[in-house]
């Protein structure tokens, strides 16, 4: 394979191509000539030394590199056109592009969106989730919010809120727990990337360390308390973040442990507040004030 980026354009055609199963739609699709998609897509293999496409004498069919290699196409483009839209379109103090941690967009945000969208109607929001470091090095988002420590953000910062942890598990589960040394008879749902977590939580109660067999190691809250309404094991919910999870999966409180703080919390980050368009300005001024309210 050779080295670099290949060509933008190539992405494109390669992207319609795949989308149209055929490279003459795509032509009519992009306005190009068939034999013009046909050499850009044989450039594209090229670079790559290796077939994306299967040829039909009516149509074509991805490879398996092809396949694999479609999702990626896909997200950069679209990254591409949003920002595009958001910072240089007509209607861009009307965009907002926002990138904001999984489980506060599952758990949280998505309640509250629908009261924004309400008071905003001309306000077209781009939401995407993440959850890994990785996620958050994307480009293209006007504004994030990130869990974890204040130097995650990549810019200036508002502090929203942080979390209080404690153990819950389905019913019959939580009502066996009387004494700190049951805990040691349940999977302990573990979030390994979490610093505040069943190490410090069984501490609290006199276990100096908890046996590495009893914990299900996962990267998702939400997968651990699913895991919990199953009768896996014990997780730890992040409250306000996951109450609405919690109550609807029915889990309980596990109630002799104490509630610790969280030494981590969630960010809204953004370049500078004085470059912010005003979608962002309108979404900033919102959001504050519903935290404001929930930590009333």
């Amino acid at each position: 394979m050779k080295r670099g980026i290949p060509s933008l354009n190539w992405l494109r055609v390669f992207e319609a191509a795949a989308r149209m199963e055929s490279f003459a739609r795509a032509a009519e699709l992009l306005n190009m000539s068939t034999s013009a998609v046909s050499q850009q897509i044989k450039a594209l293999e090229s670079h790559f030394g290796e077939d994306l496409f299967k040829r039909g004498p009516r149509h074509v069919e991805l490879t398996d590199a092809g396949h694999a290699f479609l999702p990626t196409v896909r997200q950069s483009l679209t990254s591409v056109e949003e920002t595009a839209a958001s910072l240089f379109g007509q209607d861009k103090d009307n965009t907002l592009t926002l990138q904001a941690d999984l489980s506060l967009t599952l758990s949280w945000l998505t309640d509250r969106l629908p009261a924004f969208s309400k008071r905003h109607p001309q306000i077209q929001l781009h939401l995407n989730g993440a959850y890994h470091d990785i996620d958050y090095q994307r480009p293209g988002f006007e504004l994030r919010i990130l869990f974890g420590p204040v130097h995650r953000s990549w810019g200036q910062c508002d502090r929203l809120y942080d979390e209080v942890i404690y153990p819950v598990a389905s019913p019959a589960i939580a009502d066996s727990i009387h004494s700190a040394d049951d805990f040691l008879q349940h999977r302990l749902m573990q979030i390994s990337t979490h610093q505040v977590n069943w190490n410090q939580i069984l501490q609290s109660v006199a276990i100096d360390s908890v046996p590495t067999r009893q914990l299900c190691f996962t990267d998702s809250t939400q997968v651990s308390l699913n895991l919990a309404a199953a009768e896996y094991g014990i997780a730890l919910a992040r409250a306000p973040t996951t109450n609405r999870l919690v109550d609807k999966l029915g889990l309980k409180p596990c109630r002799i442990c104490p509630r610790l703080q969280s030494s981590e919390a969630y960010y809204l980050s953004y370049r500078n507040l004085e470059s912010l368009s005003g979608a962002a300005r309108e979404f900033r001024h919102w959001l504050l004030a519903e935290v404001s309210e929930l930590c009333a």
